[in-house]
């Protein structure tokens, strides 16, 4: 197993063995995209200063010229984004666009965004992944690519906003649009006021309305694909939908514990996305 693979069986073991019966250049490669996310994110959600924080990713937009200018890339990650991913022709666009994602969220947290730039933030982190994703596990056509990478990605952030909203408010972040919290009466920005606040359920339960649309518009364009070209993808759907679906249950006014699911039952998932069973 390479090194990057133990770094996502590591962190991310649900997208580690969804990816494992991959060929292995796509596994690869998909590994590679999840570590480039997620050093992105380490650095921003890091204890360095600020003004090293500017510098690496200021670095990482040099780095990126770097890769698709044929230079030799100065990081690790940036090697194995040279060796792995452009066989599948990934554009520097769609790696710049995660990059500049995090300039929303950085060096200011977001705190109620509006909703183009809540749309927006979504699609640098979320949506673009998938797509990304998409390009090298599966040759679909263009427009059925960018639709399914929507939908699917917009589900796995809008739960996650959803489940770690606690954890979010407690280092700063709000995520919840500004629409929908003056809808609900909430006039504060503060995170740690709002996530106290009574009315918070009512946006809580707009956003999971939202996310319930994406969830039922990803599974059906899967549906309509073949099984084993989306096993992968299925089977995180199926785990994402399933920390939503406890989370729904046991009702929005209920933020901690965040939800949780035990192995015994990812591997009843993992059989279900795989065997239909």
């Amino acid at each position: 197993m390479s090194s990057i693979g133990k770094l996502v069986r590591k962190s991310q073991a649900t997208l580690f063995w969804s990816v494992r019966s991959l060929p292995k250049a796509q596994r690869e490669a998909i590994y590679t995209l999840y570590a480039f996310c997620r050093h992105i994110d380490n650095v921003v959600d890091g204890t360095l200063p600020e003004k090293e924080k500017e510098e690496l990713l200021a670095a990482w937009k040099q780095e990126l010229e770097n890769i698709y200018d044929k230079k030799v890339p100065a990081t690790d990650i940036g090697r194995r984004i040279y060796k792995n991913c452009m066989r599948f022709k990934i554009k520097k666009e769609d790696f710049s666009e995660i990059l500049n994602s995090t300039f929303l969220d950085f060096p200011k947290p977001l705190l109620a965004p509006d909703f183009k730039t809540f749309y927006k933030y979504c699609h640098g982190t979320a949506e673009i992944p998938t797509y990304i994703m998409l390009s090298i596990i599966n040759g679909m056509p263009e427009e059925q690519k960018r639709k399914l990478a929507g939908h699917f990605g917009r589900a796995m952030q809008l739960t996650n906003m959803l489940k770690d909203i606690k954890d979010d408010a407690m280092a700063g972040h709000l995520y919840m649009p500004v629409e929908l919290l003056e809808k609900a009466g909430i006039m504060s920005r503060d995170p740690q006021t709002v996530i106290t606040d009574k009315h918070l359920i009512a946006v809580r339960e707009q956003v999971a309305r939202m996310a319930a649309a994406d969830f039922d518009a990803a599974f059906s364009m899967l549906d309509q694909m073949e099984s084993s070209k989306t096993r992968p993808l299925r089977i995180v759907l199926h785990i994402y939908r399933r920390y939503f679906d406890i989370m729904q249950n046991r009702g929005w006014e209920i933020m901690s514990p965040k939800p949780s699911i035990k192995t015994s039952d990812k591997i009843k998932i993992f059989c279900r996305a795989v065997f239909g069973k």
